[in-house]
């Protein structure tokens, strides 16, 4: 295999005799992660770019056009996180936060990352808490990891009391501390397996919603990032990936009220599996729906 120049050497080319500039930098940057194959290379890029300086991509952008110079220092901690991106390490590791919606959330080993796929699942979510005819619903987010669906239902249905569970103490770190600095004061998270969550709860939840693992054992994800860097923990559901789902299903049964919501995210080819699963459970209505790549994403059914 052909040697490639590391992220470090790359980024001192720009220095010979003259002053390296945020898109001569850039430009390097995106050599590399296209080479080792970054799905995304100019985001990256850019995204690392205003990490390094406390830029906003836009920013970061604009510095670009107008010939901002890097300083030393600058370019030298550009050139280890380039690195660390070409080894295909997440980008939300490097940075250690994640978008979703309209939050940022804290990030890094021993959480799974929150996907853009989730942001149209829990939007599913947010619909039924606001379309309740009552003054406080209860939504509950079942494994919540880093707690990116409860906070979202917590901060965009404001009057909704919403509790989550998750039962990976790495994780849980992590839910802890983006629970804290969202500020949601109507967001609750505890330390317990989902089988036993919410006991007090029985019978008056409105909506509940679980992205559970659910890759089958012996499917091993492509993506370096997910395979090497996601936990084990968060990604996989048994055979047939659906023995948390399972779990799930029994556990919104006792949560939930007659006329209640589920809401389930699940892999593209697990649709027709699941609304057989809950159907036989006794759910009613069980229906999938798409993301928007037009992948089925979502299962909801009824109690």
């Amino acid at each position: 295999m052909p040697s490639t120049p590391s992220a470090a050497a790359a980024a001192d080319t720009p220095s010979a005799g003259h002053p390296a500039t945020v898109e001569l930098a850039r430009r390097h940057a995106v050599e590399i992660l296209t080479r080792a194959a970054v799905p995304s290379p100019d985001v990256d890029a850019e995204l690392l770019l205003g990490h390094v300086l406390g830029l906003g991509r836009g920013a970061v952008q604009a510095a670009a056009i107008t010939g901002r110079v890097l300083d030393a220092e600058e370019r030298t901690v550009f050139a280890e996180l380039v690195e660390r991106r070409a080894a295909r390490e997440p980008l939300q590791h490097i940075t250690g936060r994640a978008a979703f919606r309209s939050m940022e959330l804290a990030v890094g080993p021993g959480v799974f990352v929150p996907r853009p796929e989730t942001e149209s699942v829990v939007q599913f979510a947010i619909d039924a808490l606001r379309a309740v005819p009552i003054p406080r619903p209860i939504g509950v987010d079942l494994g919540t990891g880093s707690g990116a669906i409860a906070l979202a239902m917590a901060t965009e249905v404001p009057n909704a009391a919403i509790y989550a569970t998750e039962n990976s103490v790495e994780a849980f770190i992590w839910a802890r501390r983006n629970f804290a600095e969202s500020g949601a004061d109507n967001a609750t998270v505890v330390f317990e397996h989902l089988a036993d969550a919410f006991h007090e709860l029985d019978g008056s939840v409105d909506v509940v919603i679980s992205n559970p693992p659910y890759v089958p054992d012996d499917a091993i994800p492509r993506d370096p990032e997910v395979r090497l860097h996601d936990p084990s923990a968060a990604l996989y559901g048994g055979p047939d990936g659906l023995d948390v789902v399972r779990q799930v299903s029994a556990t919104a049964q006792r949560l939930l009220h007659r006329g209640g919501t589920l809401i389930i995210e699940h892999g593209e080819l697990q649709g027709q599996a699941i609304r057989e699963l809950l159907t036989a459970d006794g759910w009613h209505a069980a229906a999938t729906h798409r993301d928007l790549t037009t992948r089925d994403r979502t299962t909801i059914a009824i109690r």
